[in-house]
């Protein structure tokens, strides 16, 4: 399974403000934000050095994170995420052991073009957990 944290993320209901606050209140700078249509999210990372933290402002009420929202206004810990070698061969190993996947089986990407899958949170203790092929790994252009 997973060899390494890759991140942490936190919906937010205004991205913008939440990188201001990082910056003003905590001294701590965030990268580019990007936007990612497939999964209905803008996002910006903190780099950790060896982790970073992911601030997820939704796209849209209906997407994930939206609905996160609706439960949670002020925002919260959404997901954590591990690092492996290959996504396809983890979700399968994962499935092979009762494991349940969310989504359609239509392989997903994040913005940095990894391949990633999510674990349902009532299989990986009540938390969501998100796998993420690691960058020097496939991705789907290769």
């Amino acid at each position: 399974m997973g060899t390494t944290l890759s991140h942490v993320s936190i919906a937010v209901p205004d991205l913008d403000a939440a990188i201001k606050t990082l910056r003003e209140v905590y001294g701590l700078a965030t990268g580019a934000i990007a936007e990612n249509a497939q999964q209905g999210v803008r996002l910006a990372y903190l780099d950790l050095g060896n982790s970073r933290i992911e601030l997820m402002q939704p796209l849209n009420a209906d997407s994930p994170v939206g609905r996160f929202l609706s439960k949670n206004p002020k925002g919260g810990l959404h997901h954590l995420c591990l690092g492996v070698d290959d996504v396809a061969t983890e979700a399968r190993a994962l499935t092979n052991k009762g494991v349940r996947l969310l989504g359609d089986g239509t392989p997903a990407f994040n913005v940095h073009n990894q391949q990633i899958a999510f674990v349902h949170p009532a299989d990986f203790f009540g938390a969501l957990l998100e796998i993420e092929q690691h960058a020097a790994s496939k991705s789907h252009d290769a």
